[in-house]
């Protein structure tokens, strides 16, 4: 396994899968002047990207593996992304394309895989409005897709037991730069803004903690999922609120507002 850098060697060489998506463009820019950041995806979003770029095949082990030379952490976003994906589309790019993507960590020794899971891993106590929802419960899926994060996270354990690959996976909220861009009070309550989605990925990337599951939602005051492990052990401190950056207010519902009826459909 590599070793973590000292002050006086090179930044922390990152490797963010599916760059070219919301959250991937987020810490690309927000992460650039800590780590040398390779970005992967298919069609560059920035001038940055145009030149910088790698393109790979998740779904082929070894274009995956010709990406991890010299790489210290994978911050691993690629894959379908919506909870309304169908098995096929799961299958391929976050259950296949996730074993690739450990394994040729492993082989490489990178030290660490941060991993882009989901709330949706646990989405099933969501849909019935059993909260507040804590990382040590037993998953429960609302979607397929909620499905392959669960897979995402037991695979993660193994390579971490197996094999001594750091894995931290990340239950990421409701990523958006408007949190009102969306009616539900449950979204509001999930939101993660821009700014401490960086702040999360930059605690998972430098935590001394080696394997673990971790909520990542901003501060907002009616959030049901808890982040006291997120903010003990990796060290995250959200600082951003739905209320705050909208100049709304909460609409106090002893309990938690009602969820969709459609949950998890346009979440």
């Amino acid at each position: 396994m590599s070793t973590s850098p000292d002050s006086t060697s090179q930044k922390r060489r990152i490797l963010i899968t599916g760059a070219t998506g919301g959250v991937g463009l987020a810490l690309s820019e927000r992460l650039a002047s800590e780590y040398d950041i390779v970005p992967h995806g298919r069609t560059p979003k920035t001038l940055e990207q145009e030149k910088s770029l790698v393109r790979a095949d998740i779904t082929d082990y070894a274009e995956v593996r010709a990406m991890m030379d010299g790489i210290d952490t994978i911050v691993h976003l690629a894959g379908a992304a919506s909870p309304e994906s169908s098995w096929e589309e799961v299958l391929e790019a976050n259950i296949v394309g996730l074993r690739n993507v450990l394994e040729a960590a492993r082989e490489a020794g990178v030290r660490r895989v941060v991993f882009a899971s989901s709330n949706h891993a646990m989405g099933g106590y969501d849909r019935e409005e059993q909260w507040p929802v804590y990382p040590h419960q037993i998953p429960r899926a609302d979607s397929l897709y909620g499905v392959s994060k669960i897979f995402g996270e037991a695979l993660g354990r193994f390579y971490y037991d197996e094999h001594g690959l750091d894995f931290i996976a990340l239950r990421i909220g409701w990523m958006s730069e408007d949190p009102m861009g969306a009616d539900a009070d449950l979204l509001h309550a999930m939101w993660l803004s821009e700014d401490d989605t960086a702040r999360v990925v930059r605690a998972a990337i430098e935590s001394e903690v080696r394997f673990g599951l971790y909520y990542a939602i901003s501060d907002n005051p009616n959030r049901r999922w808890d982040l006291t492990n997120t903010m003990l052990e990796l060290g995250y401190r959200p600082e951003d609120s739905w209320t705050e950056v909208s100049g709304e207010q909460e609409d106090v519902v002893e309990g938690g507002a009602e969820a969709p009826a459609n949950w998890p459909e346009d979440s």
